[in-house]
């Protein structure tokens, strides 16, 4: 047990659990299309993808600009064919990423939320706490109200003021 923290390696890997659980989740429930995206994002982002690419390319311009093979050319220099090629291969690949992006991102806010939940139930938790040693303190004879920060915690967040302030800060 981390004495510093008090979690213990199993609570550190229940959250670990959590979060890839909800990337299993989100994982098992896509789409054929989102799969196939998703399994061509990672193609196309390879080593092996771009090799293959620029030895094509390389061999499209040699084939077709080389004296050895002009008689067999199809795309004679400035290479117009190649051109619309490599515009429609941008074209889809930026798609795919785009879908695999987006499912990424949904992922995303999934855990942001689950996040502010969290953070909003730790803070009423932490504010009762403070309340409880308040008590305590006072009935012990201890003296807070000079504390004027203890006040402030004391009090409990509202979160739809926190909201609109945040709110304000980003427009």
């Amino acid at each position: 047990m981390n004495t510093v923290t008090g979690t213990s390696k199993l609570d550190e890997k229940k959250r670990r659990d959590i979060f890839r659980t909800m990337k299993a989740r989100a994982n098992s429930r896509r789409s054929i299309y989102e799969r196939l995206a998703d399994k061509l994002t990672a193609t196309f982002g390879s080593i092996a993808f771009l090799v293959l690419n620029v030895l094509f390319f390389a061999g499209w311009i040699y084939f077709n600009d080389s004296p050895r093979f002009a008689h067999l050319a199809i795309d004679p220099f400035p290479f117009n064919f190649l051109t619309m090629a490599v515009s429609l291969e941008a074209i889809i690949l930026s798609i795919f990423v785009l879908m695999s992006q987006n499912r990424a991102s949904r992922i995303d806010d999934i855990r942001e939320e689950l996040h502010l939940q969290i953070n909003m139930i730790s803070e009423k938790e932490i504010t009762k706490s403070l309340q409880i040693l308040a008590k305590l303190a006072e009935k012990n004879g201890i003296n807070l109200s000079k504390d004027k920060d203890l006040e402030h915690y004391l009090t409990p967040l509202e979160e739809s003021k926190l909201e609109s302030i945040v709110e304000k800060e980003i427009d």
